[in-house]
């Protein structure tokens, strides 16, 4: 592990989290990317591709419930998780932290609107 580097190195295509897993934390990218992706009744969906900074799996640290996607590693990616004590630490230490967290999650709920939408309008047609 090279300095500055913390948390776990995943491989290309390994899976980080599995959709309808129990979640209990976070995870924050150091290095590289992952992508999200759901299941559907064809295959896969994919969400979105996540960079260094970005962070998933928050939900799991308000409330303890089945994780929503799958995030797996694109290329080498290095992970760092963060539990719910960690979390509230940092928020204590950063109330910045929490807003940017809430301004996060409210851009991605917006996106998926904006796609269900889209989905529904597609139907219609």
């Amino acid at each position: 592990m090279g300095a500055g580097e913390l948390g776990r190195a995943f491989a290309d295509g390994e899976v980080i989290i599995r959709e309808g897993d129990v979640g209990d934390c976070m995870f924050v990218i150091q290095n590289g990317q992952a992508e999200v992706i759901i299941g559907s009744g064809t295959g896969e969906v994919q969400l979105n591709v996540l960079g260094p900074g970005a962070f998933f799996g928050e939900m799991a640290v308000f409330e303890r419930d089945v994780r929503s996607a799958t995030v797996r590693a694109l290329g080498e990616a290095r992970v760092i998780t963060v539990d719910k004590r960690n979390f509230m630490r940092r928020v204590h230490e950063d109330p910045a932290l929490a807003f940017r967290l809430v301004e996060t999650m409210s851009n991605r709920i917006r996106k998926l609107t904006q796609r269900i939408a889209e989905l529904e309008n597609l139907c219609e047609e």
